[in-house]
């Protein structure tokens, strides 16, 4: 799974990562705002999530200390991270604003 993360993060497109758990309540609440955001960004930004029970690996590499955690990945490099649920609108100007 490391390698197949790490490809998918070094690449130019914008790369969402969704760190979650299924029995967290506030990553529930995620799940409907990613879809909104992902029909607004479309295709130019991958959105992925990292299911941190099954992945501890990447969970210890990136310190996910807390779920959700977001970050946003351009080229291999961490550009934005924050834990906690971002609304909808939050999300999708945060992200415009690396698109540009």
């Amino acid at each position: 799974m490391n390698a197949k993360f790490n490809e998918i993060i070094s690449q130019e497109q914008l790369t969402l990562v969704d760190f979650y758990a299924d029995w967290c309540g506030p990553c529930k609440m995620m799940s409907p705002i990613l879809q909104e955001v992902k029909t607004v960004v479309k295709d130019d930004v991958k959105i992925i999530k990292i299911n941190v029970d099954q992945h501890q690996d990447l969970a210890a590499e990136f310190m996910v200390r807390g779920v959700p955690t977001l970050m946003l990945f351009k080229d291999g490099k961490m550009l934005w991270r924050q834990s906690g649920v971002l609304g909808t609108n939050d999300l999708v100007n945060l992200l415009r604003q690396h698109l540009n």
